[in-house]
């Protein structure tokens, strides 16, 4: 279940102001799909999003949900049907996890054995054991683990749209990384409508099926596909959110699913000396990796010094961009661990793979082999 919404010369002015904080924005953003806000800071975008959802009401302009305009709902109404996830996740301290998964299903009369079961089924969805979470504080959670309860939250409901404002800015950049693989993961599932605001164009690259590149007072600078944007930027300003290396940039465009994976020996935790020995003994590199029960990689071990295990670092998975793997690679030395939907190791990435992968990027923009 998605909707379309659409914007028509949409304003914002504040009493008092010189100027609108937002000006006469139009867009349509289609059913289903991730449109990504990006621009500088104090540029309006924020503003935007929230008009959507009434938590800023419009000077002017209208604003639709599939063809109905937002004026005509009552306000509460309106934002219980749309998903709202925000930096550092916003969620009730006071509240366990399980009631602040529960919030909205509760304002909505769900009974308790249903909501019970919702809010279950989602800290599951989003990667979260429910037996372990449900019962905890906020205060008990890590930052990533604090943004994922506050996107569980979000679409506990199941609402046709999900507004996200940098959910993800305050988390350092591996985690960051894995929880905008899990909201593409999500995504793929549940086909909702987002809209994402970000100031990082990087993240709007990765994550949006469009981008909507914005100005000073939300002017729409360029509204494309990231690929598009990437290889023709509207003008100077859109280029400069480009910025350089855009041959880097154009990978985050590419999945490591896309790329073909190499594989190494593995062994398990539970191997004894002799097969393990036995198995360095076969490996072509002189070294293994280390899974465990469920076939997750723990570390890495080599022939010269079997009984020094080195953990495993940097890890992307298969829904991950061959950006994120780069950077895996230049931080553990030449080769990313690849793992699958539930963290299991499926292969790995080397740093040839994403050469090639640029090389070939390259010759398919310039029309130029070699």
């Amino acid at each position: 279940m998605a909707s379309e919404i659409e914007l028509v010369d949409v304003t914002k002015h504040y009493p008092g102001a010189p100027a609108p904080a937002v000006e006469s924005v139009s867009m349509t953003i289609p059913a289903g799909e991730t449109v990504v806000f990006v621009g500088p800071s104090g540029c309006g975008k924020t503003t935007t999003m929230r008009m959507i959802n009434r938590l800023i009401e419009p000077t002017s302009g209208r604003i639709t949900i599939d063809g109905e305009d937002t004026r005509s709902l009552d306000p509460d109404r309106l934002r219980r049907g749309i998903g709202y996830a925000i930096q550092q996740a916003g969620l009730f301290p006071h509240m366990t996890v399980g009631q602040n998964v529960a919030t909205v299903p509760g304002l909505l009369g769900w009974s308790r054995a249903k909501v019970a079961e919702r809010v279950d089924e989602m800290l599951d969805l989003v990667g979260l054991d429910p037996a372990e979470h449900r019962d905890r504080y906020p205060r008990q959670l890590s930052g990533g683990q604090q943004q994922r309860v506050g996107v569980a939250r979000a679409l506990a409901a199941d609402p046709p749209v999900l507004l996200m404002d940098e959910p993800f800015g305050a988390v350092d950049p591996i985690t960051r990384g894995n929880l905008q693989d899990e909201l593409m993961r999500l995504q793929a599932e549940l086909r909702k409508t987002i809209v994402f605001v970000t100031h990082d164009f990087d993240e709007a690259v990765k994550l949006g099926d469009r981008i909507a590149v914005l100005g000073d007072r939300s002017r729409v600078l360029q509204y494309d596909t990231p690929e598009a944007i990437l290889a023709n930027p509207a003008d100077d300003t859109v280029a400069g959110f480009v910025g350089a290396g855009a041959s880097l940039k154009q990978l985050t465009l590419l999945r490591v699913r896309e790329v073909e994976l190499g594989q190494v020996t593995t062994a398990s935790v539970t191997d004894d000396a002799a097969e393990l020995e036995r198995k360095l003994a076969g490996a072509r590199r002189g070294f293994a990796l280390l899974l465990d029960a469920r076939g997750r990689p723990v570390s890495w071990v080599h022939a010269r010094n079997p009984r020094q295990p080195r953990p495993v670092g940097d890890s992307v998975s298969l829904r991950s961009t061959l950006r994120d793997a780069l950077e895996a690679i230049l931080t553990e030395g030449g080769t990313a661990v690849v793992t699958g939907g539930r963290g299991e190791y499926v292969g790995v990435v080397e740093i040839g793979t994403v050469m090639a992968a640029v090389q070939q990027l390259r010759e398919e923009h310039t029309g130029v082999a070699g």
